[in-house]
């Protein structure tokens, strides 16, 4: 995305959407990603290339509230 990365652009969504649930998918590792700090502990993720299965059992789970 031109000019904002997923945190900002979550972080504006949940102004409006406070309920709005998120997942995050990115090419660099869960390491990585964690080692600069930019995603939570409780933030739901996703390493690229994810399966259309994969994709769909974290979006039913996050939309159920039984994983992130």
């Amino acid at each position: 995305m031109p000019g904002m990365n997923g945190k900002p652009l979550a972080e504006r969504l949940h102004q409006k959407r406070p309920r709005l649930k998120v997942i995050f998918l990115s090419g660099y590792s869960t390491d990585v990603i964690g080692h600069r700090g930019v995603l939570q502990r409780d933030v739901a993720f996703l390493q690229k290339p994810v399966s259309p299965e994969v994709l769909a059992a974290k979006v039913h789970a996050v939309l159920n509230g039984t994983s992130v």
